[in-house]
């Protein structure tokens, strides 16, 4: 569950508004993947709004459990019928409270409550370690070699445009794109590392409508993920999306070869943002249990 949020909840670093407005006007198409980064940035706050960021702090719900997935057909053993299997989850999604602060130098907590338990996991920009007591787990474990190279690769808390050519990233615009409706410039963003993944910038509004984020791996089959933004809010002058919805791609089957099961949309609502929090850098160091359990 934590690894799954992780990557939505670095995006909340960089998204930014969508307008709810029915009718947009028709995207300027003589602009460059560069214009369109600037007014980007502008829209968002500014550049030098953002570069004054130093940390940030959310605080929220994440949306898990929830009957909610379709049900699946499979042969009775010894018989010629087929039984609908149902999932054995709550039918009602559980609204977990959670803690993210980031700091420069993609430092990471992450704080998830459940079950009376509160699971941590920390990034200093070079090491990180969780705890994770709902699985009955009670020992700071140290990331896997995966995790450590994701963490790496994340972008800062300003996101991956702001400053994209300074952090050795180059953009690539590769059309116009219908997004819920409304046009949206489909950006390319190659980064240092030769990582590349995709935004979708708001034709009218010029913030994102959504973004490309990490696959997940269901079934034995790499699915697509788009993340989408809602209900955003100005927070000190920088645009801040309070509900993000994560999409896992449907494919038409897995690599197994059998049929396809889609998986429910998940939801992140955010209660509250605060810009330039004071955060020890203890808060982001090896993790000691006391501390951690106690969520401090």
């Amino acid at each position: 569950m934590m690894r799954k949020f992780r990557a939505v909840c670095i995006c909340l670093t960089f998204a930014v508004s969508l307008a709810a407005v029915a009718d947009a006007a028709p995207a300027q198409v003589g602009l460059s993947a560069a214009q369109i980064v600037d007014k980007n940035v502008a829209a968002r706050g500014g550049l030098q709004a953002w570069r004054a960021v130093q940390a940030l702090s959310l605080q929220g719900k994440l949306g898990a459990g929830g009957n909610q997935r379709a049900t699946l057909a499979a042969p009775v053993p010894n018989q010629k019928s087929v039984e609908t299997i149902v999932p054995r989850r709550p039918v009602e999604e559980a609204q977990l409270p959670f803690r993210m602060e980031l700091k420069r130098g993609r430092k990471e907590r992450f704080e998830l409550q459940f079950n009376g338990k509160t699971a941590v996991q920390v990034y200093d920009g070079t090491n990180g370690w969780k705890l994770r007591p709902f699985l009955n787990r009670m020992e700071v474990e140290p990331y896997t070699a995966q995790e450590l190279k994701s963490a790496s690769m994340q972008a800062d808390l300003d996101g991956p445009l702001v400053d994209y050519v300074a952090k050795g990233s180059r953009v690539e615009l590769e059309g116009l794109e219908k997004v819920e409706g409304r046009d949206t410039y489909k950006l390319k963003l190659t980064l240092e590392s030769g990582q590349s993944l995709h935004v979708w910038i708001d034709a009218e509004t010029f913030l994102e409508a959504k973004i490309e984020g990490h696959s997940r791996r269901l079934d034995g089959t790499e699915h697509p993920v788009e993340i989408y933004y809602r209900d955003y809010r100005t927070v000190d002058g920088l645009r801040i999306p309070f509900v993000l919805e994560t999409k896992v791609l449907h494919m038409a089957k897995t690599t197994l070869g059998f049929k396809d099961t889609p998986v429910p949309t998940e939801k992140i609502i955010i209660d509250n943002v605060a810009v330039n929090p004071k955060l020890d850098e203890s808060r982001f160091a090896k993790l000691e249990i006391q501390t951690a359990l106690k969520g401090k």
